[in-house]
């Protein structure tokens, strides 16, 4: 299997993304959406809150040593709101600006095709080029880890 960064990516054509506002991909099945300590300080001043009460209300730590948002009880992020949008949207972390150019869903087309399955923006919208996906995935905010489909 040849990785998304690889030359020969199956996404070479570019991929067609544009989000829709739906706040599928903050909701559904549990997850982990990793921040720094800069998206912390950052969603905190947008909350008006000291990072310490931000970490207290609103993290939790990884075995990694890393630190995700919480999810509700029904794994929804922390910060969708009813209306299904996001509290901290200016400030999101990296992992959520950048879906759905993640390591994990560009795997293979299939992974792709699994993610499109619940997100209306894709396949949808403007071309992305296939070098500006891969400039994407060198950050993308995740632990790059590839699911089982």
């Amino acid at each position: 299997m040849k990785s998304p960064m690889g030359k020969d990516r199956w996404y070479h054509r570019g991929l067609r993304f544009e989000c829709r506002g739906c706040g599928s991909c903050c909701s559904g099945e549990p997850g982990t959406v990793r921040i720094t300590a800069d998206d912390a300080a950052a969603m905190a001043a947008h909350l008006g809150m000291s990072e310490a009460e931000f970490f207290e209300g609103f993290t939790r730590p990884l075995s990694t040593g890393e630190i995700s948002l919480r999810e509700k009880h029904n794994h929804d992020c922390v910060f969708l709101t009813r209306d299904r949008r996001c509290d901290v949207y200016p400030h999101r972390p990296a992992q959520c600006r950048t879906w759905p150019f993640w390591r994990a869903v560009l795997h293979t087309p299939d992974h792709w095709a699994r993610a499109a399955g619940t997100c209306p923006g894709m396949n949808n919208g403007p071309l992305h080029t296939a070098d500006r996906i891969s400039e994407i995935l060198e950050n993308d905010g995740t632990s790059g880890a590839v699911p089982v489909i």
